[in-house]
């Protein structure tokens, strides 16, 4: 008796105490409070837990696969292997040795997500070190575990939407702890045989609903609770009296639970727009998502369709653009729905016009996110909608598509007809998706070259709409589109070109320089804004340098003074110059102009990032030097990879024309202690060569390039051709080139006159006279070349001598200054600029408080005109004596 007092509800000692209010003796110590009792004790089954074990490391594992924490992925995948191992003797005994479908289908994501993590190239580069470490631990883990599931990984992929076999099975029981009655709510006891059903947790969605039917909720047990006082109502009469406070409260309890399970049932289920039998469709929805838009009505059957009806209709459709529970699928049947009521109607070109841009615009608007690629079949399908758009357009003319009609002042019902819209901003959106389509794709599959196939459909449309508008005639549009085409043409390669130069196609055929001249010059006379103007330039230097006209090309660079304002460029038009100089570089170095080819690609390569500055790729910088948003602004503004230049080519380009500058500058001025560099990035590669204690045969392009000027700064000119021009180089390099052999050709005549250069200025002052024949056929070279060159370097005081025409030799006058002596002014030099630079401080720390006179404290300017006098008699001594060697020959 003590105990059902004591285990009694709320609700049970309130109306017991307020109807026969009867004193109540505490409760012992000992006895148990409500919540303890309360409690039940359950026990679960082997396969409850190790099956728990498993979808909890499979939940960490799919929350590390979106934040891409691979070292966390690694650990948790070990675990996962670890308990599927204790649960195999579960799984032999429930599942008849069958790999549960849930795990298989972990196994199956996780293969898929390593296998793009590693296909991401960019990705694994900006990686930090531990992931991508923990990465490539994963992926060789993974493939050797997945052999033994590769029949159930194979079966999954196949029907992959088949549920997992834990929601088909019926929730497994729970048995309570013994067959002894325990206390429940209520001071009840139920019995040992009843079962209490909890379903096993088999996914993240189903956490809240496992949660709730695995414990029990409010409702079930208080249902319960109302069910064991009936059965137990003579066992209360005898101690408590059942009152109408009693009725009211399980009335309460059966109301709560009805309206939570109604508000549950809502949670779960959408109700869909009711058919024509006019009863609603319910439809099961996971997770609970929000309630799209209805889809609204078409035409009553009794309407009468006209093009005010169909536009009325558009603009209700149109009006759900851009809102939140807009479903842009509906939006987008809905509007071909229309059309095909329009065109079965015949209710006119404008009413088509303005529904068809309807379409396009809605097609546009799938995609919420700017950034990201559009997906391939919308791709496809808008193709097709601007097609059919502008085959409308020119095939009406009196049809005319502009943004500067206003709404009220559309025409659509009568010709001429008039639709507010504007086309040339679709086709550069559509141009700027293409591009975003092209960067998504991996640029060595096949999918990236089944992309790039329509580009001939993308510029056909372009193609269109420049007709469209040559229509019109409004100058600011057509310098748009002129510059759209431009941008699809200014890098591609025109063999015809070349061959209508050579004479080989007669000149009435059009090629492309002839289509871009026009476009060009049609932007540079009618563009308002400098944009337009500059890009253009840039587009048609970039063309003739590929091309190979190099005066033109640079007759432009050189008019347009592009060097001085593109600092204040947008980036686009800074990256679009990069590529301009680079190419004009290229178209330099083939013309055998190698100062000029040197110095359009200095700017590039001494900066150590012509990748980036060709906006080809990202460096991998160190951490906090790029946030994510410059990263990601970074990788929009990359170009694709059919029009990237190869970095290598440039590079080898640059170093070869700085070989063939500075070796026979450091030749000339060896003992000059101000000699300046030339190519500061060839400089450190060759001097980290020479400081390499033991130098191996070259393998990298790099390597070559520094054993040919090795090679020329002894004069040795074969030995420097065979490490530029042989079977690697040829490959990596030189066999890019358009008419390779032309270019080793020039090439090698280039390494022989600058290795003779080289040759006179290092050995000169051992002879007193060479013979030009012998230099001639030392150095493979016509005897003509020979004299020119010579006659040139001492035209240029470069070299010290005079020819003697009847003998054919070039002799020496002997008036440098040797080795020693060449030391000895390097030393005086030294020593004159140390004591200037400590008379310097030597007057700072006195503070000149004096004033000097005439011939007073005047010493440094007094050596310093003592000195140029001095260099100026060594000067005059020197042409004498030459001069006077001059007539000794003569006579």
């Amino acid at each position: 008796m003590s105990r059902f007092f004591a285990t009694g509800s709320d609700s049970e000692s309130e109306s017991s105490s307020e109807e026969e209010q009867l004193p109540r003796a505490p409760a012992a110590v000992f006895t148990f409070s409500d919540d303890e009792e309360e409690t039940k004790r359950v026990v679960r089954s082997t396969k409850v837990k190790r099956y728990e074990e498993l979808t909890n490391i499979i939940k960490q594992i799919r929350n590390y696969k979106k934040i891409k924490d691979m070292s966390s992925m690694l650990s948790s995948f070990e675990d996962l292997m670890r308990a599927y191992t204790k649960a195999l003797p579960v799984v032999a005994k429930e599942e008849n040795g069958q790999t549960p479908r849930f795990y298989v289908r972990c196994l199956a994501e996780l293969e898929d997500f390593i296998n793009e993590m590693w296909e991401d190239r960019e990705g694994r580069k900006n990686m930090s070190k531990n992931n991508s470490k923990s990465l490539t631990s994963m992926r060789q883990k993974l493939r050797k575990y997945n052999k033994e599931f590769e029949e159930d990984i194979t079966k999954l992929r196949e029907n992959p939407d088949q549920p997992d076999e834990e929601e088909e099975e019926e929730k497994p029981e729970v048995e309570v702890e013994s067959e002894e009655e325990l206390p429940v709510r209520g001071g009840v006891r139920r019995s040992g045989s009843e079962s209490i059903s909890a379903p096993i947790p088999t996914s993240k969605g189903d956490d809240a609903d496992s949660e709730d039917s695995y414990w029990g909720s409010d409702s079930d047990s208080d249902s319960d609770s109302s069910e064991d006082d009936a059965q137990y109502t003579s066992i209360r009469e005898k101690f408590l009296k059942k009152t109408n406070v009693e009725k009211d409260d399980d009335e309460d309890r059966d109301k709560r639970r009805e309206r939570k399970e109604r508000k549950e049932k809502e949670r779960r289920r959408i109700r869909r727009e009711p058919g024509e039998d006019g009863e609603g469709e319910w439809e099961t929805v996971k997770g609970g998502v929000a309630i799209p838009s209805e889809k609204p009505k078409m035409f009553a059957k009794d309407a009468e369709i006209d093009t005010n009806l169909v536009v009325r209709k558009l603009i209700e459709v149109m009006a759900a653009r851009g809102k939140k529970r807009t479903d842009r699928r509906e939006q987008m049947e809905l509007l071909q729905e229309l059309q095909s009521v329009a065109e079965q109607h015949k209710l006119g070109a404008g009413v088509l016009c303005k529904i068809k841009f309807a379409i396009v615009s809605a097609i546009f608007d799938y995609n919420p996110k700017v950034s990201d690629a559009m997906k391939p079949e919308y791709w496809t399908k808008l193709l097709e909608r601007m097609g059919d758009l502008l085959d409308l357009l020119l095939a009406t003319p009196d049809l005319v598509l502009s943004e500067t009609i206003a709404d009220d002042g559309e025409q659509m019902e009568t010709p001429p007809y008039k639709v507010r819209g504007c086309v040339l901003t679709s086709v550069e959106r559509l141009d700027d998706e293409f591009t975003k389509l092209l960067k998504e794709c991996d640029p060595h599959s096949n999918e990236y070259v089944d992309r790039l196939k329509d580009e001939s459909r993308v510029a056909t449309i372009i193609d269109k709409v420049q007709e469209y508008l040559e229509r019109t005639s409004v100058q600011s549009e057509l310098c748009r589109i002129y510059l759209r085409k431009i941008e699809h043409l200014y890098y591609k390669f025109d063999p015809q070109v070349l061959k209508q130069k050579s004479g080989e196609v007669p000149s009435n055929v059009i090629t492309s320089q002839q289509v871009m001249d026009k476009l060009c010059k049609y932007i540079y006379a009618k563009d308002g804004t400098d944009r337009l103007r500059t890009r253009a330039i840039l587009a048609h230097i970039y063309h003739h340098a590929l091309h190979d006209n190099w005066f033109e090309a640079r007759d432009l660079v050189l008019m347009s003074h592009l060097q001085e304002t593109i600092h204040h460029s947008d980036p686009s038009t800074q990256i679009l110059y990069n590529r301009t100089m680079a190419h004009l570089g290229l178209c330099a170095f083939r013309h055998a102009n190698i100062k000029d080819a040197h110095n359009c690609l200095v700017d590039l390569m001494m900066t150590g990032k012509p990748k980036e500055l060709l906006a080809q790729g990202l460096l991998p910088q160190r951490q906090h030097e790029r946030s994510k948003e410059q990263e990601k602004i970074e990788k929009q503004r990359q170009m694709p990879f059919h029009m990237h230049i190869n970095l290598e080519l440039l590079e080898c380009v640059y170093l070869v024309s700085a070989m063939l500058l500075e070796i026979p500058y450091m030749a000339a001025h060896e003992f000059d202690a101000r000699r300046r560099m030339i190519s500061k990035t060839f400089y450190q590669q060759l001097r980290s060569s020479e400081r390499q204690s033991l130098v191996g045969p070259p393998e990298s392009m790099r390597e070559h390039v520094v054993a040919a000027a090795k090679a020329m700064r002894h004069g040795n000119w074969s030995a420097c051709n065979n490490f530029i021009i042989n079977e690697k180089m040829n490959a990596k390099v030189w066999d890019l080139f358009y008419q390779a052999d032309n270019v080793r050709g020039m090439l090698t005549k280039l390494i022989r006159e600058e290795s003779l250069r080289t040759y006179l200025f290092t050995y000169s002052h051992v002879y007193d006279s060479i013979s030009m024949p012998a230099l001639a056929k030392m150095f493979e070279l016509d005897r003509a070349v020979v004299h020119s060159i010579i006659s040139k370097m001492i035209i240029n005081e470069e070299l010290m001598a005079s020819l003697d025409d009847p003998t054919s030799t070039v002799v020496m006058h002997g008036s440098e200054p040797s080795r020693l002596q060449s030391l000895a002014l390097q030393l005086t030099d030294k020593l004159n600029n140390f004591v200037d630079s400590n008379e310097r401080i030597f007057e700072m720390k006195q503070g000149n408080f004096f004033i000097r006179g005439t011939n007073q404290g005047n010493f440094r300017g007094d050596r310093q005109n003592y000195r140029a006098g001095q260099n100026q008699e060594w000067n005059r001594q020197r042409r004498e004596r030459g001069a006077q060697r001059n007539t000794e020959y003569n006579q």
